[in-house]
């Protein structure tokens, strides 16, 4: 079976959640992959990432979020004619418009719907009819948690279509080691004996200056691990409010450095803003290390995947005083960091699971691309 995953952006121009779920389907017997995407800016090259084939077109830079890529409807219409199974990690108009122009009846259409698009509503609007085209045409929508549905301006109506398949990682690796996770090893920006971490990309959504304006009244160290365009902003930010000592920026990191942080952090603080973050895979990687989440009550499955007073304390989005409120409970209650901690692992490991993840996938492509071969 032959499979092209489409989407905006890829490694290494960016290292984000999606890109990371594209890279763990990769493992599939009897499945060979293509990867369409465009450049963050810049000419387009093709490149081998293990056993996948890239190509990323042409783009004239980022607009609205999107990549600029005049090519990139035409790329995908030329290798859609070519495979079994075209899968769509939406949100990316660039994709609703190529399969505006239809696939061969043969052709199978997976939509993983990552998120919602949120963030630029008037493009939403433009662009819904050619979403709702591609929704109708698809043979399975994958959703990480049934909320999504609920909440979506466009799921509804096409629920039978609807798999929930929640993310997952590879607990084993994330899971804690005493050699890892000994606090008296020195590692690059943690000061003072309490010590918070957080993971994502430098963008609004994530909620990092939220983290930043919690800091005043904590007597402890972040350290926020991810790059983008918000890292001037952000370090100036620190500055304005006085917290620089006490945060460290410390870009983007291979999967063993962040294991490292995670393993020697007290608090991991995942203070996204808005429903663009719709799960929150570095949740799981943070709970499958031991740690206590404070996470922030979205309509999306963020307090769903760490829960309230269970694997997390879960504080409304925006609010650097319940966030700030949130994290000095757990820095100041080792029982209540422990039991936190102790559920986020046990529930990483039974809910999780990548291996399970990566199967689940597998059978739900399979089922798209027989259901197209039967006859009419």
């Amino acid at each position: 079976m032959r499979v092209l995953h489409a989407y905006k952006i890829y490694r290494p121009d960016v290292y984000g959640g999606i890109p990371h779920v594209m890279s763990t389907l990769s493992d599939m017997d009897g499945m060979t992959r293509d990867i369409l995407v465009a450049r963050r800016v810049g000419m387009g090259r093709r490149f081998w990432d293990g056993t996948d084939r890239v190509t990323a077109v042409s783009s004239l830079g980022t607009l609205f979020s999107t990549p600029v890529a005049p090519t990139y409807v035409f790329a995908l219409a030329q290798m859609a004619r070519a495979v079994d199974l075209v899968v769509h990690h939406a949100p990316f108009p660039l994709v609703d418009l190529g399969l505006s122009g239809g696939l061969p009846p043969t052709t199978a259409l997976v939509v993983h719907w990552h998120a919602e698009m949120v963030t630029r509503p008037f493009l939403a609007k433009l662009i819904a009819p050619l979403v709702r085209r591609t929704l109708q045409r698809a043979d399975r929508i994958i959703v990480s948690d049934s909320v999504i549905i609920q909440n979506s301006e466009f799921l509804p109506g096409y629920e039978r279509k609807c798999v929930v398949l929640p993310y997952g990682c590879d607990t084993d690796f994330w899971a804690r080691s005493e050699e890892l996770g000994d606090q008296s090893r020195p590692l690059p920006g943690f000061n003072g004996s309490k010590r918070i971490v957080s993971v994502g990309r430098l963008v609004a959504y994530k909620g990092f200056e939220v983290l930043l304006r919690a800091l005043p009244s904590l007597d402890a160290h972040a350290v926020i691990i991810g790059d983008g365009p918000l890292r001037p902003s952000l370090e100036e930010k620190a500055k304005a409010l006085g917290v620089k000592h006490k945060v460290s920026f410390a870009g983007n990191l291979s999967n063993d450095e962040v294991r490292q942080y995670l393993q020697a952090a007290d608090v991991f603080a995942f203070p996204s803003m808005t429903c663009a973050e719709a799960f929150g895979l570095v949740q799981i990687e943070a709970m499958a290390a031991g740690l206590p989440i404070v996470n922030t009550s979205l309509k999306t499955a963020v307090p769903f995947v760490a829960r309230h007073n269970r694997e997390a304390l879960t504080v409304p989005p925006g609010d650097s005083v319940a966030l700030a409120d949130a994290l000095r409970r757990i820095l100041e209650d080792p029982q209540l960091a422990y039991r936190l901690g102790r559920a986020g692992a046990d529930r990483a490991r039974s809910d999780f699971d990548q291996r399970r993840f990566v199967a689940q996938i597998r059978d739900v492509y399979k089922e798209a691309v027989a259901s197209r071969q039967l006859p009419s």
